[in-house]
């Protein structure tokens, strides 16, 4: 990503694909370390430049298009976790970070960065074993990164091309999404809500029923399933 931010800043174009061997900084969502071992991960980023009104749909842009490349990739079926986690039998096998830079009202760059767990062993990391998986350990097979990176890669480009043209993005993201309709537990900050997932919005937004049955709307936070 700070590659990517570098790059993009000294006006590489769009579609501009940086790819990491090992990370020995990986980041994820707020402001969490993202583990990628020498061999094991695909962790990638991708530079764009899109419009404004299309910023709140490249979460599903890239979630869909890893759930897609998994399930060429693999014949798995992993499911999103809202907003943009992608789990196979409920651990974590992928996640993705966006960053923007804006030129006054203006989006100058996006940068949509993407780790897929490809084949460590989770066991080998305690403190993430109970929550997160690889598409090795799922499959049960050796996964290609590089074949891995290349499907991920059509895929994107076929969403992403179908976002500008208006398609149906929204809808196909939201038919993988294992998150609506269940009791969750949502942080947003310092706030911390209980309830049933409504409905999600189609600029991303989550609306929670609560308990007492009344309704609010979060951008961004992380939920967690509750029995």
């Amino acid at each position: 990503m700070d590659v990517a931010r570098r790059m993009a800043e000294g006006g590489i174009g769009e579609g501009t694909i940086i790819v990491a061997g090992e990370q020995t900084a990986g980041r994820g969502r707020l402001g969490r370390k993202w583990l990628s071992p020498q061999g094991g991960s695909l962790s990638l980023s991708i530079i764009l430049s899109p419009d404004l009104a299309q910023l709140p749909r490249l979460n599903m842009v890239a979630s869909l298009a890893v759930v897609q490349s998994i399930e060429k990739s693999t014949g798995l079926k992993p499911l999103i976790k809202w907003p943009n986690d992608v789990l196979l039998n409920g651990k974590k096998v992928s996640g993705i970070l966006i960053e923007n830079i804006f030129l006054g009202s203006q989006v100058k760059v996006a940068i949509v960065g993407i780790g897929i767990n490809i084949k460590f062993d989770p066991l080998s990391f305690p403190e993430i074993s109970t929550i997160a998986t690889s598409l090795s350990t799922e499959s049960g097979r050796e996964i290609s990164r590089w074949q891995m990176l290349r499907t991920l890669v059509e895929e994107f480009d076929q969403v992403y091309q179908e976002l500008q043209a208006g398609g149906p993005v929204y809808e196909r993201w939201l038919a993988h999404v294992e998150t609506l309709g269940k009791l969750v537990r949502l942080k947003s900050g310092d706030s911390v809500e209980e309830g049933y997932v409504e409905s999600i919005d189609t600029d991303g937004s989550l609306v929670l029923k609560r308990l007492d049955g009344s309704l609010t709307t979060v951008v961004a936070g992380e939920v967690t399933l509750r029995a």
